[in-house]
């Protein structure tokens, strides 16, 4: 058998900054785009950092959470999302093993990322920290959409995006914000008019306010 084939992100690596996991107060794990790193998407939390957190940042296996594109169905994209969303799995897994509960954990995606941050949290709806997508959607097509079990417990979560993004149409960001507040969410979509694909200044603040409520309120 062909594990790589199989279980691509398996076996990846991790690169963290921040505080140390026994030290700190929050953890976010955070989920690179197609074609970007770690050090890429990890250049992000010096900026919204308010001390105290870990921030994780997993590999993709070939910088690609799954090959082909988020909008087909998902079965596509087989075997590749499904040890995405494992991979993504287990690092949850660890920082709770740190006794870091769910209520102060985020998970943080760019791009492929951001599809792939909130295709794990529709799945695994809890009192997280905080969910974030920026430029990115729910995975799938349209019928892959329907069957999301569970509830989110006014679990904050921030979609941000241009309104022209030659890769995620403002449709999906606005679909996937509905599907997100009817399983009981807080969502803010922001729609940037003529952005390109990127991260702003806004979305970076909207980010750090959500970061600073969660450790502010932690003793």
């Amino acid at each position: 058998m062909n594990f790589a084939a199989n279980d691509p992100h398996a076996t990846t690596h991790t690169l963290t900054y921040g505080a140390p996991i026994e030290q700190a107060k929050a953890a976010m794990i955070l989920l690179h785009g197609r074609g970007a790193s770690p050090e890429d998407i990890l250049g992000l939390a010096a900026e919204i950092d308010p001390g105290n957190v870990i921030y994780l940042a997993p590999a993709a296996f070939q910088a690609t959470w799954y090959p082909q594109s988020f909008l087909i169905p998902q079965s596509a994209n087989q075997p590749w999302l499904d040890s995405a969303l494992n991979r993504v799995d287990g690092l949850f897994r660890m920082v709770e093993e740190a006794n870091i509960p769910p209520h102060r954990v985020f998970l943080l995606g760019f791009s492929q990322g951001a599809c792939l941050s909130l295709e794990y949290a529709a799945r695994n709806p809890r009192d997280y920290g905080g969910m974030v997508a920026l430029s990115g959607g729910l995975i799938g097509s349209d019928e892959d959409l329907q069957d999301y079990p569970g509830f989110f417990d006014k679990t904050p979560v921030f979609l941000g995006c241009s309104t022209v993004d030659p890769y995620i149409p403002e449709e999906r960001v606005r679909l996937s914000g509905n599907i997100m507040e009817n399983l009981g969410a807080s969502v803010d979509v922001r729609l940037y008019p003529g952005m390109g694909h990127m991260v702003n200044r806004d979305e970076l603040d909207a980010i750090a306010k959500m970061l600073d409520s969660v450790i502010s309120h932690t003793a």
